[in-house]
């Protein structure tokens, strides 16, 4: 079986791309290398793979390598994906995540493929109370708050719209918050982990009591794999821990586990339409594939800053690149007046 595997050099997608090398899966991978993406996470099995440095904007290309590689599943990884970024900048956001996805779909259903497989997020639903009996379901109504979120919800959209009109077997999977090595630092836990190692102050929106269900990146990707086999088409599948961590909790025990105090946490400003509580039902997938979670938080947090201990350089440079591309955006944000 082929699988082409876009943002695969991404933060989950080369997790998934490690996985299914060691499946044995015939495994091509593309990605456009932005500041995101990182060969250095490939380099364990770059010469087991076929990799095409390509944007999905990029239609002639994807062209070439659909024709080339005969692909029978796509699995849709590459997206813009940080909330901040897309509230900066919504119109990139927008262009990518839907403008992109309806590339590949158009390019699957000319080249029969027989399986697409679409990486999407739990905040499409938007947020929900704190009640522990609130809990979104795969049939829920998609309320997105911020631009990022409402892009893949429009590319949500437009994957049933090609199922339903065109016949493509499509598969939609929505992931709770995805933690673990190679994570690019613009996002909680790298971010945080970087500022208590410099001695930094940690910038916590609001009072940091926004709610997150927290999964180990290694689950996540186990759980996609079976659904390449046993998902079913035109349907969706939520997949989450059920470990609900409030930000500054999770803030907390990192300071913690690198043993440092509460002195280093700054409370910020709130972001505009940030999402109170994201929960997600599990039970379709687990009946379904029969997958279960296998790493508890606090496992998956000990290895998680085990690993950023041993890659400091990696995490450090990042970090201040990251922060840089920020200042950027924020810039040119500032000249436009959106």
């Amino acid at each position: 079986m082929t699988v082409l595997i876009t943002g695969g050099a991404g933060f989950i997608g080369s997790a998934f791309v490690r996985h299914a090398v060691q499946s044995g899966l015939d495994t091509a991978v593309i990605d456009k290398l932005t500041y995101a993406g990182d060969l250095a996470r490939l380099a364990h099995v770059i010469d087991k793979i076929k990799f095409y440095r390509i944007d999905v904007s990029d239609v002639p290309m994807l062209e070439e390598v659909f024709s080339k590689e005969r692909p029978e599943v796509i699995v849709h990884f590459a997206a813009e994906t940080h909330v901040d970024r897309s509230i900066i900048n919504p119109r990139e956001f927008i262009l990518s995540n839907v403008g992109g996805t309806a590339n590949l779909l158009e390019l699957s259903v000319r080249h029969s493929v027989k399986k697409f497989i679409h990486i999407s997020t739990d905040e499409v639903y938007g947020d929900i109370p704190s009640d522990k009996g609130s809990i979104f379901k795969e049939t829920d109504c998609l309320l997105p708050n911020s631009p990022y979120s409402a892009s893949k919800a429009g590319a949500d959209m437009v994957v049933r719209s090609f199922t339903k009109t065109y016949g493509l077997p499509s598969v939609i999977v929505r992931p709770s918050n995805n933690y673990g090595p190679w994570q690019y630092p613009e996002k909680l836990l790298p971010l945080t982990i970087a500022k208590i190692l410099l001695d930094e102050r940690i910038p916590v929106y609001g009072k940091g009591e926004n709610i997150r269900t927290w999964l180990f990146v290694e689950d996540c990707v186990k759980a996609i794999l079976r659904l390449i086999q046993d998902g079913e088409s035109g349907e969706i599948y939520n997949i989450g821990s059920g470990e609900e961590k409030r930000n500054i909790d999770v803030v907390r025990d990192l300071l913690k586990l690198l043993g440092k105090d509460e002195s280093l946490i700054e409370f910020v400003a709130d972001r505009p339409g940030h999402d109170y509580r994201y929960a997600v039902e599990t039970s379709k997938i687990c009946e379904h594939t029969r997958w279960r979670p296998e790493t508890t938080f606090e496992e998956g947090l000990k290895s998680t800053v085990a690993w950023y201990l041993g890659n400091k350089e990696w995490l450090l440079r990042k970090k201040n690149e990251a922060e840089g591309f920020v200042k950027l955006i924020k810039e040119e944000y500032r000249k436009v007046n959106i």
